[in-house]
């Protein structure tokens, strides 16, 4: 869907069709960037969620090994 939208962005720098045009308003409209509050950013895990993440297995090493 993503890719189909920015091919009809892409049409309309040539095309000029005003049908077009409004799905592209309504689009932008709809999906504004803005910048996040400070609230809505402590929701914001850039670099992932830490604690969701599983530790990688070490195939060297003994599953029972402590060091």
């Amino acid at each position: 869907m993503e890719k189909r939208l920015s091919l009809l962005f892409d049409y309309q720098k040539y095309a000029k069709s005003a049908d077009l045009q409004a799905v592209i308003d309504s689009v932008h409209a709809r999906y504004s960037a803005r910048q996040l509050s400070d609230d809505e950013a402590e929701l914001v895990a850039a670099a992932g969620m830490p604690e969701l993440a599983s530790k990688r297995r070490d195939p060297w090493r003994d599953e029972n090994d402590v060091t």
